[in-house]
């Protein structure tokens, strides 16, 4: 998707974060979301957010997304760890436009991976529109 080179010319900031919580819940709205609280020098971000699939607690029907599903492998890919419960207290970099802005793209510590939630949906198409939409 990128590469560290590719996002400094595009005018991204790299900073490093320690995943602190991690959740995969369907509490808001009625979407499955994985939320990681990621927390660097002197600040602290939620990442995540979009919805990957649908459903409540006590529901009779759910739908979950192909898309879904590997944006979560992607992202535990670019933490590096082959287990979802294992990624807090993981380390990660984060490419970031300044105070204030959205934090949608993630990189291993080490390894020139990354992963974008907006570029990836877009890039995938998405299937229906709250597949792709950020809570």
């Amino acid at each position: 998707m990128h590469t560290l080179d590719e996002l400094i010319a595009a005018g991204y900031s790299i900073q490093n974060a320690k995943i602190t919580s991690v959740s995969l819940n369907m509490e808001d709205y009625g979407c499955l979301t994985l939320a990681m609280a990621l927390e660097g020098g002197g600040w602290g971000v939620v990442y995540g957010g979009y919805c990957l699939g649908k459903g409540y607690l006590g529901a009779e029907e759910f739908e979950g997304s192909a898309k879904g599903m590997e944006a979560i492998m992607r992202i535990m890919n670019t933490v590096g760890v082959s287990d979802l419960l294992k990624m807090k207290d993981k380390y990660v970099r984060v490419a970031t436009k300044g105070l204030g802005t959205t934090v949608k793209i993630i990189g291993n510590i080490i390894n020139d991976i990354w992963f974008d939630y907006e570029a990836f949906f877009n890039e995938n198409g998405g299937g229906n529109e709250s597949e792709n939409h950020r809570r």
